[in-house]
């Protein structure tokens, strides 16, 4: 069964150049690995060429899941969401109710998920806990170390 990712503009844009980069550059490179290590003799003891083969099988299987991700891969178009609640690309300013500390992320796909940059994945703990809350309401999420209750203070569009 195909699973369907949602991604932005950037984010599809990004998956798309690595898979050329795959199948136009690392595609080439594994072949002609292949006849160099053909060029060197017996196949039968050569483990030059079953690791060439090896990982040219290994760049082939990746280059088949990328292409299914990106032929199930959808648009997001950001004009058409809803602000007044959070979903996939609201970026939310959160409180944290036991220490006080404010902090804001924005809700992206599983691919395009990066903490350094404040963005945060709907199907992490906190993504998931946050999907549907309000301006004003208090999220209660359960993480591996405890439960954590966020207010929401503002809610935007990425």
């Amino acid at each position: 069964m195909s699973k369907v990712s949602y991604y932005t503009a950037e984010g599809l844009k990004k998956l798309k150049q690595e898979l050329d980069h795959l199948r136009d550059v690392e595609r080439p490179k594994a072949s002609q690995a292949i006849a160099e290590a053909r060029d060197k003799g017996d196949l039968s003891e050569n483990a030059e060429y079953d690791a060439a083969k090896e990982a040219q099988g290994l760049l082939e299987m990746k280059i088949s899941k990328m292409e299914e991700t990106v032929s199930n891969a959808r648009l997001i178009d950001e004009s058409q969401l809803d602000t007044s609640k959070v979903l996939v690309l609201s970026t939310v300013k959160l409180k944290n109710t036991g220490n006080g500390m404010e902090m804001t992320y924005t809700l992206v796909a599983e691919s395009e998920a990066n903490l350094k940059t404040g963005k945060i994945s709907v199907s992490s703990p906190i993504g998931k806990g946050l999907l549907g809350k309000e301006v004003g309401d208090t999220a209660e999420i359960t993480v591996p170390n405890g439960t954590l209750k966020f207010e929401i203070l503002e809610i935007t569009r990425a």
